[in-house]
């Protein structure tokens, strides 16, 4: 963060309030340091239940009883157009083409860091704070990522496309604690939400049956699932629902061991299977991706250059070494085999605990299937 200028009290932070139990921790812990804290709730959804209860406003409901605790004041935005046309467009979008999008990091760049935090600035705050599990330094005055202190709840891979100018305006007050000290805080403040269970699924859509939710929006019909020679093993119900390396709902069965998904013909509208989990046609040790966004805005290291990576969350950082950029495009080779590169999913460098930046992955290079090689050291995919 920006080095402050005047005194805590005349502070303004601007806690963005999700109505869980990590923000509620942010307000409670700003308040306490002596900060001029506001609350700002972002309604980016509206669907009502068969009750005709919309999610959003029991989300609204804890916030208030939250700041009203805290004695701080508390609003709503509304940013549903903004979601819709920045978002979620893009997101049924892809999915209709065959891939598997993640929306939280369009939604992190596009909505929470962008439209939100110029809001949170024209509201007249100094800062923007958020829960996310993340960190950040200052260093020779550029903003530095870092990693959350909980390895298990880190979100860095969900915050690479922000750019360090916008960082130093935002605060992280629990990126420094493990969860399990954040859900003691809310017991110590005695919040609302302080049992509340964590938010899963879609960024502010929330959870919810994902297939039937798609079908609103995308159109599907039944092809074949094959296997790499062509032959036909079953029928699935759109090969837009199936990502690579799936193995749950194929509802592909006999003697031998589990199908997963090794690939899709969207062309065709045929998902492609095969048996075992450690397949060769799952595994590749290089990969494309294009959209580069750096924290500093460029990348001023000299090629090739080695690093860790993640191809997906929670995964484990994968040694690899970035071998060259042309335009917008990064080449990436991996020091082990990678198991189900997908295509759109983000591959986000790391320096140790420092958040370099990321891409979105155009897809793998050869397979080990294709190469005719052999897989070996597949451990922590």
């Amino acid at each position: 963060m920006e080095k402050l200028t005047k005194a805590k009290s005349e502070t303004t932070v601007i806690v963005g309030m999700s109505g869980g139990v990590d923000s509620s921790v942010c307000a409670a812990l700003l308040k306490e340091e002596g900060y001029k804290v506001i609350g700002l709730f972002m309604k980016n959804w509206e669907e009502f239940d068969e009750f005709g209860v919309c999610q959003s406003s029991i989300e609204y409901a804890d916030v208030v009883k939250v700041c009203e605790k805290l004695d701080i004041p508390y609003y709503s935005v509304d940013f549903i157009k903004e979601y819709k046309d920045q978002v979620f467009t893009q997101f049924v979008d892809e999915y209709k083409l065959g891939f598997t999008p993640n929306p939280d990091i369009l939604c992190n760049r596009e909505i929470k860091f962008k439209v939100f935090f110029e809001k949170a600035m024209e509201f007249g705050a100094d800062f923007l704070a958020t829960g996310h599990y993340c960190q950040t330094v200052n260093k020779d005055g550029s903003q530095i990522l870092l990693k959350g202190a909980d390895p298990l709840k880190d979100q860095s891979y969900f915050l690479y496309a922000i750019n360090h100018e916008v960082l130093k305006k935002v605060l992280f007050p629990i990126g420094h604690l493990p969860k399990t000290e954040v859900r003691k805080l809310a017991s110590k403040y005695d919040l609302a939400t302080k049992e509340k269970k964590d938010s899963t699924g879609i960024c502010f859509i929330g959870e919810r049956n994902f297939k039937n939710f798609l079908s609103n929006y995308v159109t599907y019909e039944d092809g074949n699932f094959e296997t790499l020679d062509g032959s036909i093993v079953g029928r699935h119900t759109g090969a837009t629902y199936y990502t690579i390396g799936q193995r749950k709902g194929l509802g592909l069965g006999g003697q031998g061991e589990a199908w997963f998904v090794v690939g899709k013909d969207m062309s065709r509208n045929v998902v492609i299977v095969e048996r075992g989990e450690t397949h060769p046609h799952l595994f590749a040790d290089t990969l494309t991706a294009s959209d580069l966004s750096f924290i500093q805005g460029h990348f001023e290291r000299e090629l090739p250059f080695k690093c860790t990576a993640k191809i997906r969350y929670r995964q484990k950082d994968q040694e690899c070494t970035i071998t060259k950029i042309e335009g917008d495009k990064i080449f990436v080779e991996f020091s082990r085999p990678q198991r189900a590169i997908t295509p759109r999913q983000s591959i986000v460098f790391y320096e140790g605990d420092n958040c370099l930046g990321g891409a979105m992955i155009i897809g793998p290079g050869p397979s080990y299937f294709e190469m005719k090689k052999e897989l070996t050291n597949t451990l922590d995919h």
